[in-house]
Formats: structure tokens, sequence, C-alpha cells
């Protein structure tokens, strides 16, 4: 079977798959309805109270990041280059989501903290917390700029609107049960979502697979892709193997690959991700334990692993049935379609009727439930951390909630802005992760370092910050002007490890210049100055399966499977 590239990419739905897409917004929208009766406090609205069980935060912790970007740009990464992808999960957030809950979670549940930036005002003071709190809030309306886009793009493939008019609609949806119910809105919602967006994607692996003729008749179809300028991205053979995994990392050097897979991927932009992104912790921070808030992301991690199953295989599903979709499109017989559209042409061209309405559901779902996750995360920095901080103090608890609701109506406005941006780019992913390297490789220089050394002094805090993105920026700049030449993802996976290098290196020079803090003052905010003997929170005489150490070794375990029967 090919798929059809020779009309508009527009999907063929029916009454049963718009009545089964109105049934789903109807849900949505009842979920932000019934959130807003548990709002009483602040509390309650950005951090569901703290008062959620693990597996519902384990869930919405994995769902928060199944958006738009993963979906599409995860299946863009499997049309253009192939099973290398899995890469991004079982080396990269696997180990992260582990290490976040078994190391990092005690602190930031421990401390009580309402947000990362926070964590980082008690221990640096407000100099890194300001250059904090507002990276991450650029940051957010920018990738809810991209959930929104790609959101929007559904909406037109689906009826056929003017992309303004989908980006409207698209936000006002996501605006209304986020402001309603704020974070448990958003959590309740992310957990509905996940379950339909695998409702979604597994019957369009299966069915793919079908029609390809199995894992095999996937080899045999696969051809050279190639970037959009021409040169050959991988070839067929090295779409069917992970490792090295040149076409990922940008480098010839097969040794090169991998350092650059396992240090710039796998540690500096995974762990810089996952263990200080506030859109992913805030899940874990609204558990009712210490426990339950060290599972949270474990418990998530476990979903994590089989994603690429449903996400990266069809991708390459695309790319076999379809044939390499950049030169398709230079040469014009491919109307216009990029590697972002493999998800969308594997859904119009392998799907039913009724299964096709279901597909279209997940997809809206999985959109809306990154931007939620945005918004819901730029809406507490915003209101604790920037407003409550440095705006307006001291009023009642009532006043914040309304700031964080206008904060949330601020943030969708931003986001339909900053889709434009996204919309300049064939691959998401490329996009994606230099933002990462911006933000996220130099704050987890930041935070490991002043974890794990008491003597790093608040100076140091935000100089590193400061001076880790800008030399992420400058890779960037080099990189654009043509000074340097880092295809593909590799100048992410650098300009993170210059980043994550040169944060490191400042710190260290800027701390051994100036004053640390009193050791007394670290209590509970550096590992050597904390009691760890209530890490393990309640979970004292549990199954293993319900206490983070043993659950996280068994996470660990499946995911180096994997990647040996992957190799």
């Amino acid at each position: 079977m090919t798929l059809a590239l020779d009309a508009p990419l527009r999907l063929n739905v029916g009454a049963l798959d718009y009545s089964l897409i109105t049934i789903y917004f109807v849900f949505v929208l009842g979920i932000g309805y019934l959130a807003r009766r548990q709002v009483s406090s602040s509390l309650d609205f950005f951090l569901s109270g703290r008062r959620l069980p693990a597996w519902v935060t384990g869930i919405a912790f994995v769902s928060a990041n199944l958006g738009a970007v993963e979906i599409m740009g995860m299946s863009a990464n499997g049309a253009q280059i192939g099973i290398a992808t899995v890469h991004y999960y079982w080396i990269g957030a696997i180990p992260a989501m582990v290490f976040l809950g078994l190391v990092m979670m005690p602190f930031y549940y421990g401390s009580k903290v309402r947000s990362v930036p926070e964590f980082m005002r008690r221990r640096f003071g407000p100099g890194a917390h300001l250059v904090n709190a507002l990276s991450f809030a650029v940051a957010q309306v920018l990738i809810a700029g991209v959930n929104l886009y790609l959101l929007a793009t559904v909406i037109n493939a689906v009826l056929g609107w003017p992309r303004w008019v989908s980006l409207i609609v698209a936000a006002a949806v996501v605006l209304t049960y986020t402001a309603l119910g704020g974070l448990s809105a958003a959590i309740y919602n992310e957990v509905l979502q996940f379950f339909v967006i695998l409702a979604a994607l597994v019957p369009v692996t299966v069915i793919g697979l079908i029609k390809v003729g199995g894992w095999s008749g996937l080899r045999d179809k696969l051809i050279d892709t190639h970037d959009s300028h021409g040169a050959v991205t991988a070839t067929a053979a090295e779409q069917m193997r992970s490792w090295p995994g040149q076409a990922l990392s940008g480098f010839t050097s097969p040794v090169w690959s991998v350092v650059g897979i396992v240090f710039g991927l796998g540690f500096v932009l995974s762990f810089g991700y996952w263990t200080t992104n506030f859109v992913e912790v805030q899940r874990a921070m609204a558990s009712d334990s210490m426990s339950a808030a060290r599972r949270s992301p474990i418990i998530g991690a476990i979903p994590k692993m089989l994603i690429p199953f449903v996400v990266v295989v069809p991708g390459m599903i695309c790319a076999a049935m379809v044939g390499d979709m950049i030169n398709l499109k230079n040469t014009g017989a491919g109307n216009g379609v990029t590697y972002n559209d493999a998800m969308l042409l594997m859904i119009r061209d392998t799907l039913p009727n009724g299964l096709l309405g279901v597909a279209v559901a997940g997809l809206i779902a999985s959109f809306m439930a990154g931007m939620a996750a945005n918004v819901s995360a730029f809406n507490t920095v915003f209101s604790f951390d920037l407003w409550q901080q440095y705006v307006v103090k001291d009023r009642e608890d009532r006043y914040y909630i309304r700031v964080g609701q206008v904060a949330t109506v601020v943030a969708v406005l931003l986001a339909i802005g900053t889709a434009t941006i996204a919309a300049g780019y064939s691959n998401l992913m490329d996009y994606l992760q230099t933002l990462f390297g911006f933000f996220n490789a130099p704050l987890f220089a930041t935070f490991i370092l002043g974890m794990f050394w008491k003597r790093m002094t608040a100076t140091a805090g935000w100089v590193g910050l400061v001076a880790g993105t800008a030399s992420a920026v400058t890779v960037f700049v080099l990189q654009e002007t043509g000074t340097i030449d880092l295809p593909g993802q590799g100048m992410a996976f650098v300009a993170a490890s210059v980043a994550f290098v040169t944060d490191i290196v400042i710190s260290v020079v800027v701390s051994l210049l100036t004053t640390p803090r009193p050791e007394a003052e670290l209590t509970g905010l550096v590992y050597s100055r904390t009691d760890r003997s209530d890490f393990g929170g309640d979970d004292a005489g549990a199954a293993w399966y319900a206490r983070p150490v043993p659950l996280g070794a068994a996470v660990l375990l499946a995911a180096v499977a994997l990647s040996v029967v992957f190799h």
C-alpha cells in the first residue's frame, strides 16, 4: 500500500466521527466545570491542594508531555531518521524520570515550595530566582505556541477551517477549562486524554504494520531519507538500527555520535528537562504524600517506555508507504507535505470511519494536554514567582487566584502569537530541542551543582544561569550564520552540552571568589545538609511496587532490556 499524496491533506471525517469528537469536547469542558468546585484556595488552583494519588499524578505526568511535540515531532523523527528516535525515551526520558523521583522530588516536595523557581530562590536567593522564573515563563509561551499551532493544523485538516480560525477555537477550549478549574482541571483532563490518545494511536500502529507486512515488511520497504537541502539524512539500513545513531546526533563519527547521544541527549538535555521543568514537576508536587510524589514520575516512566511503539513506529511506516516526503515536496509531487505530516497521513489513509473520529479526538487531546500543561505551569510561576514576589505582595489568597486566571488568558493570547514561529520549522523537534538547550541545560547544571556542593554561592547561581544560556544562544547564532555546520539535532546536543559545561565552570569559579551562605541556612536545600531518613515517606512495609526505590530499579532494568532488543 502507498499513501496518497496527490490531494490536499484532508481527513474524510463522517457524522460518526464528528459525534465522537463532540462527545470528547463535552467531557473536557465538563471536567473543567466540576474541578472548579474544588478551588477554594490558591493551593487548590495551582497545586490541586496536594491531595491527588500517585496513579493520577503519574498518568498526568506522562500525559502532560504527550502533546503535539511528542506525537507530531517524534513521528516526524521516526519518518526521517528511523528507530534511533527511541533514544529520546530509553536513553533520555526514563533514567531522568527515575532520577527525579528518587533524588530530586524529596527536595521539591519536602521543602513545600510551590514551584521550581521558588526552590531556586530558597537555595540561591532572588537573582537566580528571577532569571529562572523569567526564562521559564518565556519558554512555556514558546512551547505552548507549538502545541497550539499543531492543534490548529489538525482542526484545519479535519474541518478545512483557516488556520487563524483554528488557532482561536483551539485556544478558547484550553483557556476555558484551565481558567475554570486550575491544575485539577488540567490533571483530570490529562488522565482522560492519556487513554483517548492510546485509543487513537494503537490502531494506527497495528493497522499500519499489517499493511506493510509486519516488521520485516517495514524493513524491506524503507528507503533513504533526505533533509530539506537534499542531503541524505538516514539510509534505509540506518533507519532500522538505533546505534550508533549518526542520523539522530548529526555526527558522522560513530564514537562522537554515541557520546553526543549519551551525554548531550541522555544526560544534559533529558535530565535538564525532566528534573527541572516545572511543567512536569508540578504534577508530582500535586501528590498526596512524599511517597506518592516520588513514585509519580516513576509510574509515568512505565507507559513512557512504550510510547515509541505508537509514535515513532507509525512515522517509520509512513516513510515506507510514502517514500521520501522531502524529495516529493521538492519535486512538487507531494503537495507540500513534510515529515511533520507523517502522523496525519497515517491516520487519514489507514483508519476507517469511527476509528478516524477516535484518532482525531486523540490528536486534539494530546495537543490540548500539552498546551494546558504549559499554561498551568506558566500561570503558577507568573502568579507566585513574579507577581507576588516582585510586584504585589501580601494580598489575600483570592487575589492571587484572580491573577492566575488573568495569567492564563495572557499565556493563551501570547501562544497564539508564538504559534507563528513554530510554523517555520519542517521538523519541530529541532526547534524544541533548541529551546531546551537554551533554558533547561544551564538550569540543570545550576541545580545539580547547588544541590550537591554546599560551597556554591548565590552569585554563582544567577551568573552561571546567564552564562550558560548565553553560550547556548551563541552556538545557535554561529549555526544560523553558517560559521559552524551541525546538522539536525546535533546542534541542539552541542548547544546543550556547551551550556551545561559553561554553567558548571563559571559557577565554580564565581563560587570560589564569593562568600557562601552559612551551612545552617542550607538545611533541606543541599544533599549533605538534609535528613534523608524520611525520603521513603510513608511507604514502610508496602509492596515493592509501592516503594520508589525498587519500582525505579525495575523501570530502569526494563528500559535497558528494550534498548538491547532494539539495538
